[in-house]
């Protein structure tokens, strides 16, 4: 009978201690210590930074996200649209994704502004990793999944997160590579068209 209550209470101890592993991995992460930078087009021009520039159209996508609804981009004109690029194993998506959520419940409806946060899946650990990451992280916006490469391709992506801003016409606004907190979305939706 002892030995039962033994391994009861291991069993509750370990379960314990994973619970408070998830909860601080999810708290130590959220600070954005090196803020996203935005890429001008002499960066691109010059070769000093790859992607589309300012004022580019953004290439159009089709998409399924985890629950095997389909989205497009081009659906989205009319909004603001932050189009994030990212991976689960990445430490600065992982800081960014708790900014992306908090902004998407307090600001998104009332600016006009939706997140798409397409998912790498070529360069991820498949679709129980994203699922579960989007569970811990408690993300409501959509989340594309990118199984081919393709869209990260289109948008030239290598450093991830990387975020372009598209405006309501469907041009680039902005390019941004690394996290962003939810201070430096609102400057972006706010100075756009």
């Amino acid at each position: 009978m002892a030995k039962k209550w033994f391994g009861v209470l291991v069993l509750v101890l370990l379960a314990g201690i994973a619970i408070i592993n998830i909860m601080k991995d999810r708290q130590e992460i959220t600070e954005i210590e090196n803020p996203g930078l935005k890429v001008t087009d002499e960066q691109i021009a010059s070769g000093a930074a790859v992607g589309l520039g300012v004022g580019e159209k953004a290439p159009d996508f089709k998409l399924q996200t985890l629950d095997g609804k389909e989205v497009l981009l081009s659906d989205y004109r009319g909004k603001k649209v932050i189009l994030n690029f990212w991976a689960t194993w990445c430490p600065p998506c992982k800081a960014e994704m708790p900014h992306m959520q908090s902004f998407y419940e307090e600001q998104a409806e009332e600016s006009n502004v939706e997140i798409l946060a397409v998912n790498l899946m070529s360069q991820d650990n498949g679709k129980k990793a994203v699922a579960d990451f989007v569970k811990q992280y408690g993300l409501t916006f959509p989340i594309p999944l990118d199984e081919s490469g393709t869209a990260g391709e289109r948008y030239d992506i290598v450093t991830i997160p990387t975020s372009y801003i598209v405006n309501t016409d469907g041009t680039i606004h902005q390019k941004i590579i690394g996290p962003m907190d939810e201070q430096m979305m609102k400057d972006l939706v706010n100075e756009m068209k």
